[in-house]
């Protein structure tokens, strides 16, 4: 589903989920200095990207953000509470991805050089590495690419 994350209860409860996932992903590329680990709110709220959530009883527990132009697709965000992990929901989001919002256009997606977990799930779809990195001293992010 959608997300309005113009709505502050809706950007709250995102950052609920963002915080400690990406508090999982800092501890696995070993860099505790991940701008998402920054973000509040309101910060959410100003966000420019799009966002679909994914509900579970009820509870939204993970999403998926994007920003598209004519010729790609960027997936900005992939983000499962951590009480969620391994349940298959972050290979929902990305197959919604894939197969909905992208409509055969390119998908471009960084990730921690170091979170093996994400870039198995991203080449899963066909995505190919197409180089690393340096975001900090040796701290690495891995650009994947599907075409």
């Amino acid at each position: 589903m959608k997300l309005d994350v113009a709505n502050y209860d809706i950007a709250k409860r995102m950052i609920d989920i963002q915080i400690p996932a990406y508090k999982v992903e800092a501890e696995l590329i070993g860099f505790e200095g991940i701008p998402q680990l920054q973000d509040t709110a309101e910060k959410m709220m100003e966000c420019r990207e799009q966002f679909v959530g994914y509900m579970l009883d009820g509870e939204l527990v993970a999403f998926i953000s994007y920003e598209e132009t004519d010729q790609e697709v960027e997936i900005c965000r992939l983000v499962v509470h951590p009480y969620h992990f391994r349940k298959k929901i972050a290979t929902i989001l990305v197959e919604h991805i894939v197969e909905t919002i992208s409509q055969g256009r390119p998908i471009r997606v960084n990730t921690g050089a170091l979170n093996f977990p994400a870039k198995g799930l991203y080449q899963m779809f066909g995505f190919r590495q197409v180089r690393d990195i340096e975001v900090a001293p040796g701290v690495f992010i891995t650009e994947l690419r599907r075409n």
